[in-house]
């Protein structure tokens, strides 16, 4: 979380294969990814709502949300320099992303209510939504890789309302058990922006209950 937020600062200087750029070529429709050979078009037009699907299959994750670092699917490449700069300035494929990412909330039982805000509310299939998250604890870290993505590819002002939404559903309405330690160990510090930190870290421990363990 520390290369993160600091922009992976041991990646400075390293000679980067920019002439096929794979992971903007994913999100452009001009390759499938691998192993599964899914085109982004497909992921989004016949993946949104098969929940069985979303839940067993283990390698898109890497490629609908890139990272500067390797994940459990080594077939996926890691986002380069060069790519960021790339899809930054491409309104086509950041809004691709954004279609990822409602697609990956409604898997978790919650929608968004404000698309340039970014804020969060329940679908009405939240409870069985939240049932597979507690039973299923790899997702903590494929929430943890959609915030810091959000943080890479030009979407930062949507990481706070879904932490918010979190730390209020694990804190304040005692929900989503099995989330609640990834919520304040991983969560939270997947901001560059020190004062959104600070100020998460000061609404969790304002409604931790236990406030003598908070640290």
């Amino acid at each position: 979380m520390q290369k993160y937020r600091c922009d992976y600062p041991d990646l400075c200087g390293q000679e980067e294969d920019d002439r096929r750029m794979p992971n903007l070529q994913f999100f452009r429709g001009q390759r499938a990814s691998s192993p599964d050979g899914v085109y982004i078009e497909d992921f989004h037009n016949n993946w949104y709502g098969k929940y069985s699907k979303l839940e067993a299959v283990h390698s898109y994750i890497q490629w609908v949300f890139h990272l500067q670092e390797r994940g459990m699917n080594y077939q996926a490449k890691e986002l380069t320099k060069k790519e960021i700069e790339a899809f930054l300035e491409d309104e086509t494929v950041k809004k691709k992303l954004v279609k990822s990412y409602k697609l990956m909330l409604d898997f978790y039982g919650i929608q968004m209510s404000n698309d340039t805000t970014g804020e969060v509310r329940c679908t009405n299939n939240w409870r069985d939504r939240f049932d597979n998250m507690d039973r299923h604890t790899h997702n903590n870290l494929r929430i943890t890789r959609i915030l810091k993505c959000l943080g890479t590819l030009g979407f930062p002002h949507y990481q706070a309302p879904l932490v918010r939404f979190f730390l209020e559903e694990t804190l304040v309405k005692g929900k989503l058990y099995k989330v609640k330690e990834s919520v304040l160990n991983y969560f939270i510090f997947a901001f560059r922006d020190q004062q959104q930190r600070r100020e998460l870290v000061k609404y969790a421990y304002e409604n931790y209950e236990a406030k003598h363990e908070f640290v």
